[in-house]
């Protein structure tokens, strides 16, 4: 008993004192650092009880309402709007308090001129109405000041560059369309001369004639040499034709490429007669030409004179196309001009036999076998 009576006293100083002594340290440091905070908050951050205003323009206050930042509400005073002497008071107090020589906090020279700023629009009366009017009218505001967009015009081109610019884009674009033009129609030439098409055109059949000659002075005859031997191919007529077209393919590419110009237009680009300048310079003068040649052929109808050689042909060319015109032969044109194109019950019978042509001979033949049937019925009927 006497050895717990005297352990007590020591147990109590040691063991409840310093607990105590801790815990007090720990709330006196989280009272501190609550303070802390609040004034960071308070000090920090007095722009979150400015308010707001439409002012992208910063004529009066930015962002803020001048009337919040001096410390007045406008939306509870009522009739009783703060007087100069109020405004005055307030800022005094405001600029004690945020003057930088004062406040040495972050922030605290700009906050300083924001209020100077709401000073200045408060305590001067045209600029005070002026404010309060454009409160709750933003449109006003955007008529006067405009908006806080800023439009960076760029420097003036020069015009002379631009349009010389365009002319070259011009050029080269017309360049490369005649270059098309020419290259479908050499495709097509290719396509029949290689397949050996009845219907092919005139440059095709001759295309594989020359490519033929080409290929028998180099191959002779199919004959290959084998181990210094000759022996024949032993190939059926079906493998001995695609062979035969696939070795000619190259050839006839390089015929077709030799021809410049196909007629009706189709020919390989030139300079300057397909660039774009040269074209214009010659607009005005095809126009003119043309201008004369209407009126006078007008003149002639009202007259009733009969068509002379010049009027047939350029009817004749108008009904079957530049194309058709220019790719024909001599004999073929004379032909048109014999027919009377211009007539359209002659030109669809034209365009009949032109389709006719462009099938084999098998079903050209069958063709004229059904035309005679049907004329046959025809004068029947008659």
């Amino acid at each position: 008993m006497r050895i717990l009576t005297k352990s007590n006293p020591s147990c109590l100083c040691g063991c409840s004192v310093r607990p105590l002594l801790l815990v007090s340290i720990l709330l006196l440091g989280l009272t501190g650092y609550s303070k802390a905070s609040d004034t960071n908050d308070n000090y920090e951050t007095p722009e979150k009880h400015w308010g707001t205003y439409y002012d992208p323009s910063n004529i009066f206050c930015g962002e803020y309402d001048c009337y919040k930042i001096l410390g007045f509400d406008f939306e509870t005073w009522g009739t009783s709007p703060p007087t100069r002497k109020e405004i005055t008071q307030s800022y005094r107090d405001m600029s004690k308090k945020w003057h930088p020589d004062k406040n040495k906090q972050s922030g605290a020279k700009d906050r300083f001129r924001k209020i100077n700023k709401a000073y200045e629009v408060l305590t001067e009366n045209e600029k005070r109405k002026e404010y309060d009017y454009m409160r709750e009218r933003p449109d006003e505001y955007f008529y006067k000041y405009g908006s806080a967009v800023i439009y960076n015009y760029a420097p003036k081109s020069d015009t002379v560059f631009v349009i010389c610019f365009i002319i070259l884009l011009g050029c080269a674009f017309t360049w490369f369309a005649q270059r098309n033009r020419w290259q479908q129609v050499a495709d097509r030439v290719i396509k029949d001369a290689v397949e050996g098409n009845d219907g092919a055109s005139t440059e095709s059949i001759e295309v594989r004639i020359k490519a033929e000659e080409k290929l028998k002075a180099l191959k002779g005859n199919n004959v290959e040499v084998r181990n210094g031997k000759k022996s024949k191919m032993k190939l059926t007529k079906k493998e001995l034709r695609d062979k035969e077209n696939e070795e000619l393919r190259p050839i006839i590419i390089d015929l077709v490429n030799e021809i410049k110009d196909f007629g009706a237009g189709f020919h390989q680009p030139s300079f300057p007669h397909d660039v774009l300048i040269f074209k214009m310079i010659k607009w005005p003068y095809h126009l003119i030409v043309g201008i004369l040649w209407e009126a006078k052929y007008f003149a002639r109808r009202i007259s009733k004179l009969e068509l002379n050689n010049n009027e047939r042909e350029v009817l004749t060319k108008r009904s079957v196309g530049r194309v058709s015109w220019e790719a024909a032969s001599e004999k073929d044109r004379e032909e048109m001009l014999r027919k009377s194109l211009w007539v359209m019950e002659n030109l669809e019978d034209w365009l009949e036999e032109q389709e006719v042509k462009q099938l084999s001979k098998g079903e050209q033949k069958r063709y004229n076998r059904w035309k005679k049937k049907d004329g046959k019925k025809g004068n029947k009927m008659d």
